[in-house]
C-alpha cells in the first residue's frame, strides 16, 4: 500500500509498505478521507514543538472497515467509521480517573506516533466509532475537530440559555459556535478580522459576526449581548490580543475558556483577571462521549460541516494541499485529502 511520510519540514514523500494485518483486538480500516488541521500545518512548517521527523500524518479521518481481528465482534467488514487518534497509557492518574485525554504519556497519531495517512490503517477496535447511516466520508473526517469543540463547550457547566462570545472564526471557532448552540446557548457572538470567515459563520447560524478590525470588541460585546455581556468567552485564536480582549471586557465573575494553542509564551493582564475574579479555564482534545455527541449533533442537523469544507486534493497531492492552504489562508477552512479517490 501507499503511505505518506513527511521527512522534514515542507518535504513529503510516499513509500510502498505492506498492508498491515490487524491484531487480535484491532480492525483494518481502508482510509477514505483525511482532514488537514492547524497542527498539521505547524508540522509542515517545522513549528510543532512535539513532533519529530520522519512522521506519517493524519488524525482527522474516515474510512471503511476492511478486516477484523480475531476477537473483534462489535464491528463488521464494510462498516463506515472514524478513528479517535489518542494513544494513552491507561495507568496514570488522569487515565484512571476517566481523563485519558490528559494522559501523562499521551501520544497522538500523526504527531508522536504513526498517523493514518496510508491506504490502510490497523487500529485498536476501541478507538473506532461508527458513522451514522448516510453520513458522508467528508463529514466523517471532520468529527475529530468537531469533538474538540464539543469538549470545549462542555467546559462551561451550563450552556442552556447562555450568552456566549467566541474569539476567532477559523474552523474550530465556527464549529464551537455551532456546538454551544447545540447545547442550548441562547445567543452567540463570534469575532475575527476576516470578512470571509465571518460570512461562513453567519451561514451556519451564528447570531452575531463581528470584524474587530472595524469595531471595538468591548463595544460589540455590549451591543450584541447586552449590558450583562457574555456568560462565557472562548478564545479560539490564541494570541495576546484576543486573550487580553477577553480579560479586559469580560463581565466580572464570568468565565474565559482557552481553546486555542498559544504558539509562544503569553503576555496577558493577570492583574485584571484577578481584579474581576474571572475563571480562566482550558480545554484539551476530547473523550469518547464528545465523539458520540458530535455525531449526534450532525445527524440531528444541529451542526453543519459542509460549509467549512474548502477543497479536496488527491492523496499523492498532499504537499499541494499545504501549498494551497498557505496561499489561501483567509479563504480556507477545511482541506480534505482523498485517499480513496473513488469515494
Amino acid at each position: 500500500m501507499l503511505q505518506e511520510v513527511m521527512t522534514a519540514p515542507g518535504e513529503i514523500s510516499f513509500r510502498e509498505v505492506p498492508v498491515p494485518a490487524p491484531g487480535p483486538d484491532q480492525v483494518l480500516v481502508r482510509i477514505k478521507k483525511i482532514g488537514v488541521c492547524g497542527s498539521d500545518i505547524h508540522v509542515y512548517h517545522g513549528k510543532h514543538p512535539y513532533t519529530k521527523y520522519p512522521v506519517t500524518q493524519g488524525h482527522e479521518v474516515s474510512g471503511e472497515i476492511a478486516a477484523l481481528g480475531q476477537y473483534v465482534s462489535d464491528f463488521q467488514v464494510g462498516d463506515r467509521v472514524t478513528i479517535e487518534p489518542q494513544v494513552f497509557c491507561g495507568r496514570c492518574h488522569p487515565c484512571l480517573h476517566g481523563k485519558y485525554n490528559l494522559c501523562e504519556k499521551l501520544k497522538v497519531m500523526g504527531f508522536q506516533t504513526v498517523g493514518t495517512a496510508s491506504e490502510y490503517f490497523a487500529v485498536d477496535a476501541s478507538k473506532v466509532t461508527l458513522l451514522p447511516e448516510g453520513m458522508s466520508y467528508d463529514d466523517g473526517a471532520m468529527i475529530e475537530p468537531l469533538a474538540v469543540t464539543v469538549h470545549a463547550a462542555r467546559r462551561f457547566p451550563d450552556l442552556h440559555g447562555a450568552r456566549v462570545a467566541i474569539l476567532g472564526a477559523g474552523p474550530i471557532g465556527i464549529l464551537l459556535a455551532q456546538s454551544v448552540k447545540a447545547f442550548g446557548a441562547a445567543s452567540v457572538m463570534i469575532t475575527d478580522i476576516s470578512d470571509t470567515r465571518l460570512q461562513i459563520a453567519r451561514s451556519v447560524g451564528v447570531d452575531y459576526a463581528v470584524n474587530t478590525n472595524d469595531r471595538d470588541f468591548g463595544d460589540a460585546l455590549l451591543d450584541c449581548l447586552g449590558p450583562d455581556k457574555a456568560d462565557v468567552i472562548y478564545d479560539c485564536a490564541g494570541t495576546d490580543i484576543t486573550m487580553n480582549q477577553a480579560i479586559q471586557n469580560a463581565r466580572k465573575g464570568s468565565s474565559i475558556i482557552l481553546v486555542a494553542v498559544f504558539a509562544s509564551t503569553a503576555h496577558v493582564d493577570l492583574a485584571k483577571l484577578n481584579d474581576s475574579e474571572l475563571d480562566l479555564n482550558t480545554s484539551m482534545m476530547y473523550r469518547h462521549e464528545d465523539y458520540v455527541d458530535a455525531l449526534r449533533f450532525v445527524a440531528e442537523g444541529k451542526i453543519q460541516l459542509r460549509p467549512l469544507q474548502s477543497a479536496h486534493f488527491a492523496f499523492r497531492d498532499y504537499r499541494k494541499a499545504y501549498e494551497y492552504i498557505d496561499a489561501n489562508r483567509e479563504h480556507t477552512m477545511k482541506v480534505l485529502i482523498d485517499v480513496d479517490a473513488d469515494n
